[in-house]
């Protein structure tokens, strides 16, 4: 592939609540894009991934199959990286402070690592995680 971007779509209950959910937490609006009721676009960490937002029946009608309940399951788990244990921290605080939930606190794993992960409004998991490469593979 050449010049590729990436970018991923979302289906949310509400577009406004999760665009103003992820503004809360650091994305960024997408200039590119338009917003409405129905789609949003914002950019996801500094790579500048552009995130979509559709509502549930636009999404479906992409993908032509039901939205499926993210109370019941899950089909994908978001990372991103961290450039500090702070970092990873004002996150999670950020996090609850614009109405997701933490499903896992943030703490350090396996002596080199420390992250938490969380789920926005509708159920969308992602994980946070800051790797200090100073201590890989040097518990």
């Amino acid at each position: 592939m050449s010049e590729s971007q990436f970018w991923f779509n979302l289906a949310v209950r509400d577009v406004e609540r999760s665009r103003q959910f992820y503004q809360d937490i650091g994305f960024e609006l997408n200039p590119q894009f338009a917003n409405s009721k129905d789609t949003s676009s914002l950019m996801v960490g500094k790579l500048r991934i552009v995130m979509m937002l559709f509502s549930e029946t636009i999404f479906s009608s992409f993908v032509r199959t039901k939205v499926e309940d993210l109370d019941y399951g899950h089909e994908i788990l978001f990372n991103l990286s961290a450039d500090s244990r702070e970092e990873v921290d004002a996150l999670a605080k950020a996090v609850v402070e614009a109405g997701g939930k933490i499903f896992e606190p943030p703490a350090e794993n396996q002596g080199w690592m420390y992250g938490m992960g969380f789920e926005d409004p509708d159920g969308h998991k992602w994980n946070l995680l800051f790797m200090d490469m100073k201590k890989f593979g040097n518990p």
